[in-house]
């Protein structure tokens, strides 16, 4: 039987030497490895290797434990602090970020939940040193993945055919998930799985670890993001009670309802990154070209430009109050608005700004070809930028954006 504590780093192993003081110590890394991340992205790209280099420097640098407690090792992050460092790393290598955000995403929700709401819930004690040692393990450098995308059902969590059986000692968790960032590079993967003997759609939250049980599909070969390693993944394993996050069954809907800023709003601060690396390699190649002297180039760069600013202050301002004010309704209508803006804004700039550049800049490896596929792919990801727009305009119109609708949101 796979456990949660197998396959991992060592929780009594010490953290990273160079862990950051602090979350604005954090961001200062975090910019200082942007430049290092951008010289290896063509590479990257162009063979469609995990960025295992890049991935190293994160673990070296202490990132891995952004979001964990200082108790535990951890840099103790908000998630306005890591907007900041995903939209840093994302200046760089909008794949690399992607990955950080997916392992973010993981640490992040574990340790922002807060300890009265799970006992509220009924979570047992034993859930809360689980979550623990998890964190741990991200702080000394463990790296995990998210495995919730199904083929045919998307990110819709209540669609999915994955499902999980109650056992003598845990769970058996069977099915397959595709699009899942650090497929064979993770340590564990959260794996969303609903429960094979109810008739409802009751889903749950798992962190399986790699092993014995989970198989990984080679088929990552896309347009764009192409170094995540995105590949389908296969599971039929069995894991101790612990693996259940949170301790309760039933809780993967409610929370993307209550609480959806790491199935959202994370990903926009990816995408603010990956705009403003089109910005900065736009203004590179029009200088040297000598055309940064054209008005109509001028007006491009200046639109886009203000378009990633603006977008850039959406995402922040999300970012803010999902940190003050968690699961609030307003809250949670900023985190569709950055989603929606930062897709949208991070495909229009690169495109106008590709297109100003003319046709050198569409050559394969140029920095603007390769920020220009990856930043189509922000408006794709979930929740797309149509079913952004379509939550926002249920809520101005006065109704029930997650259950107004024709199919479920979640």
């Amino acid at each position: 039987m796979s456990s949660v504590t197998s396959h991992l780093t060592d929780p009594s192993a010490d953290p990273p030497a160079d862990r950051p003081a602090d979350p604005a110590a954090a961001t200062e890394r975090a910019r200082r490895l942007a430049p290092v991340l951008a010289s290896r992205a063509g590479a990257h790209d162009a063979s469609g290797a995990f960025p295992t280099a890049d991935v190293e420097d994160l673990r070296e640098h202490g990132l891995l434990g952004l979001m964990v407690p200082t108790r535990l090792g951890g840099c103790g992050a908000t998630f306005a602090d890591y907007a900041a460092v995903a939209t840093e790393l994302a200046s760089g290598a909008g794949a690399t970020a992607l990955i950080f955000n997916m392992h973010a995403a993981v640490t992040g929700a574990l340790a922002h939940t807060p300890e009265e709401l799970v006992r509220q819930l009924g979570a047992p004690e034993s859930f809360l040193a689980a979550r623990d040692r998890v964190l741990a393990r991200a702080a000394s450098g463990a790296l995990y993945a998210v495995a919730m995308s199904e083929r045919g059902a998307g990110s819709r969590l209540s669609r999915i055919a994955t499902t999980y059986r109650r056992t003598a000692d845990g769970f058996r968790v069977t099915g397959a998930k595709t699009f899942v960032s650090g497929a064979g590079h993770a340590d564990a993967y959260l794996v969303a799985a609903r429960d094979a003997a109810s008739d409802e759609p009751r889903v749950s939250y798992f962190l399986v670890p790699a092993g014995s049980g989970v198989r990984v599909e080679p088929t990552w070969d896309a347009l764009g993001m192409r170094a995540t390693g995105s590949h389908d993944v296969h599971l039929d394993v069995e894991v101790d009670e612990d693996a259940l996050l949170g301790g309760i069954e039933g809780l993967a809907v409610v929370l993307a309802e209550v609480m959806p800023q790491w199935l959202v709003a994370s990903y926009a601060a990816v995408y603010v990154g990956v705009a403003r690396a089109a910005v900065e390699a736009g203004a590179l190649h029009l200088r040297e070209r000598g055309l940064h002297t054209l008005p109509a180039v001028r007006s491009r760069m200046g639109r886009a430009e203000a378009a990633v600013t603006a977008a850039g202050l959406v995402v922040t301002e999300a970012a803010r109050r999902v940190t003050e004010q968690a699961g609030t309704p307003e809250t949670n209508r900023w985190i569709w608005r950055a989603k929606l803006l930062a897709g949208d804004t991070a495909a229009e700039v690169a495109a106008s700004v590709l297109e100003a550049a003319g046709a050198s800049a569409t050559r394969r490896g140029h920095p603007l070809e390769r920020i220009y596929r990856d930043a189509r792919c922000g408006a794709l990801q979930p929740a797309t930028s149509d079913v952004c727009a379509d939550w926002l305009g249920v809520a101005a119109l006065g109704g029930d954006p997650d259950h107004d609708g024709q199919v479920p949101r979640w």
